[in-house]
């Protein structure tokens, strides 16, 4: 394997990832050879990225989006401060549930007391940044991992119990049904230290083949 792992992905590095994952997992040189090399996709690090992922937990990218972009509607700035203003009702019309309503408000007021420190993350390990996230009420380790993979960029991120992940690898695999989350950290072990690309490069497969 690759060794000297930076702590982050960028092009790179990305596509020394991806020689690396080509040459020991088949599927994945099918992936590239088909649809070309995953974006390199890069959320900002911040609250307003945590809420735009709690809004996404089982529910589709198009329909979190729709969500997102009515709240950056309404606070133009979507901080901590201006999401506490709004009322149940206003969060409710634009698309959070009771549930990710309570989720961003324990958010909001944990980042406003100084229980969450979003700015300190990036000097944090992977296991840190995950403890600190997952102390808040609603973010569990999935929401977290997405964080580290999406936002901050970090190499060797498996998001556990991701839907479209499995899927994807069932049907590269030909497999008669879908791996469990179990299974599926236990085979992202082999991709190690590069999970996040392999991960990438699996959303890439999925979401190329909703196009086509």
């Amino acid at each position: 394997m690759i060794s000297n792992n930076p702590q982050t992905v960028d092009e790179a590095v990305q596509r020394l990832a991806i020689q690396e994952l080509t040459r020991i997992e088949p599927i994945f040189r099918g992936v590239v050879d088909t649809y070309g090399p995953p974006p390199l996709w890069h959320r900002e690090e911040g609250f307003g990225s945590l809420i735009k992922i709690i809004l996404e937990q089982q529910v589709s990218l198009a329909s979190a989006q729709a969500a997102y972009d009515k709240l950056t509607a309404a606070l133009v700035e979507v901080t901590p401060d201006n999401l506490l203003r709004l009322t149940d009702r206003q969060l409710k019309a634009i698309g959070f549930s009771r549930q990710k309503t309570s989720y961003a408000r324990h958010l909001a007021s944990a980042i406003k007391k100084g229980d969450l420190d979003l700015a300190n993350l990036p000097t944090c390990s992977d296991e840190e940044v995950r403890t600190a996230l997952t102390a808040i009420k609603g973010i569990g380790i999935w929401t977290a991992n997405i964080y580290l993979l999406m936002v901050m960029q970090r190499p060797d991120i498996w998001p556990r119990g991701d839907i479209a992940l499995a899927a994807s690898y069932q049907k590269l695999r030909q497999l008669p049904q879908r791996p469990g989350n179990d299974q599926m950290e236990q085979i992202s072990r082999g991709w190690t230290p590069w999970r996040s690309v392999a991960a990438r490069l699996l959303w890439h497969y999925y979401l190329s083949g909703k196009k086509k």
